[in-house]
C-alpha cells in the first residue's frame, strides 16, 4: 500500500510566491519583499513559525507582519493570498488517487485557516494535518510521522508532494519517496509512474 501526502498552498493551488508578488505590486511594495523578509529577518521567521503552529494569534501576526512590510494590517492575510486559486489538475489527480484506493493525507503549514476549502479537503483526504491544528510544522519530522501514522502506514510506504525542497529533504530522511512540485503536468506524470495508475492529466 502507498499513501499519498500532499502539501496545500502551491501544490493544490496556484503559486504562493506569485500571490506574494501580486500582493506586493498591489500594495506598492518591492516584488520579492515577503520571501526576502522571511530569509533575512530572523524575528519575522520566528513569528511565522509560531503562527503556523498556533502559538501566535492571527491578529497579532497580521499586526507585526504588516509593520515589517510597511502596509496596513487589516485583512492582511486575505490580501496576501487574494491571487491564490485552485489548481484543478492537481485536485483531480489527488481525487483520482484516493478513488483508486490510495490513502491520502494533507500535510500543510498554515498561514491562517481562511485559505483552506474545508469541504474539498474532506473530499480529497483521509487525514488532514494542518500545522496550526496539530501544533507541528514542516520540515520537522513529527508532522510527517503523524501523517503516516494516521494513514496506518510506515514512512517508507508514503509519497510526499511539496513545492519546497527543505520539506522534501526532511521527508526523504524518514524514508519517504518525494516529488518536488513545479507544475501539474510533471507532478502527475511522476505520480502515475510511482502509483502505476492513470490520474487523468490530459493537457489541461
Amino acid at each position: 500500500m502507498t499513501g499519498l501526502l500532499v502539501d496545500y498552498g502551491g501544490v493544490l493551488t496556484t503559486s504562493i510566491f506569485e500571490s506574494f508578488r501580486a500582493f506586493c505590486q498591489a500594495e506598492g511594495v518591492e516584488p520579492d519583499t515577503i520571501p526576502h523578509l522571511l530569509v533575512e529577518d530572523e524575528e519575522a521567521l520566528a513569528e511565522l513559525h509560531a503562527f503556523e503552529v498556533g502559538r501566535l494569534a492571527e491578529a497579532e501576526f497580521e499586526r507585526s507582519f504588516a509593520g515589517r512590510l510597511g502596509v496596513a494590517p487589516e485583512r492582511l492575510l486575505e490580501r496576501i493570498f487574494a491571487a491564490l486559486g485552485p489548481d484543478e489538475r492537481m485536485i483531480g489527480a489527488v481525487r483520482a488517487a484516493r478513488a483508486a484506493g490510495f490513502p491520502t493525507a494533507l500535510v500543510s503549514n498554515s498561514w491562517g485557516m481562511a485559505i483552506y476549502d474545508r469541504p474539498l479537503l474532506t473530499e480529497l483526504f483521509d487525514a488532514e494535518l494542518i500545522s496550526a491544528e496539530v501544533g507541528l510544522r514542516k520540515p520537522d519530522p513529527p508532522i510527517f510521522l503523524l501523517a503516516a501514522e494516521r494513514l496506518g502506514l510506515g514512512p517508507a510506504e508514503c509519497v510526499m508532494i511539496d513545492d519546497l525542497r527543505p520539506n522534501l529533504a526532511a521527508a526523504e530522511a524518514l524514508g519517504m519517496v518525494t516529488v518536488l512540485h513545479r507544475n501539474a503536468e510533471a507532478t502527475i506524470a511522476e505520480l502515475e509512474r510511482l502509483l502505476q495508475i492513470p490520474l487523468g492529466f490530459a493537457g489541461g
